[in-house]
């Protein structure tokens, strides 16, 4: 007869691939933030000359704003990216948070440079999937 201590374990397989798509989360998180840290860097240095500003878009921002922020959220997404290796908690919520207000910040910087902020809000959304579905999942053995 087997006597229960009161704490049941739930035993589940983890998957090489689940890990390797945290991994991969992490990898595009410290991508996007370098992404944003250099599109905030052009921004600072030669807006006049590199982006092309749309006449009457709905979100008409000073460009120098838009490059400082693009230069924070960049260290704040790299941060967190890094912070998925260690499998916290605080670093997937980070994760989800920093990767969406990635995505809306490029989403504004849309008429500015159309490509390069497509790419970044690609990652984002790659990014959230990878971590709320296989978030902890790099922390196994």
């Amino acid at each position: 007869m087997a006597t229960s201590t009161g704490r049941e374990t739930e035993q589940r397989e983890y998957s090489g691939g689940a890990v390797t798509v945290t991994a991969t989360a992490g990898i595009l998180m410290v991508l996007a933030g370098f992404f944003h840290l250099i599109q905030g860097l052009v921004g600072l240095v030669n807006s006049d000359d590199f982006y092309v500003v749309t006449r009457e878009y709905v979100f008409d921002l000073d460009l120098t704003t838009w490059g400082w922020l693009h230069v924070i959220l960049g260290v704040v997404v790299a941060a967190a990216g890094v912070g998925l290796f260690q499998g916290a908690v605080w670093a997937r919520t980070v994760a989800v948070v920093v990767a969406s207000v990635s995505i809306i910040a490029n989403f504004m910087w849309l008429p500015y440079y159309p490509i390069w902020s497509l790419v970044v809000m690609a990652f984002g959304v790659l990014v959230i999937w990878a971590v709320t579905t296989h978030g902890r999942d790099i922390t196994q053995p």
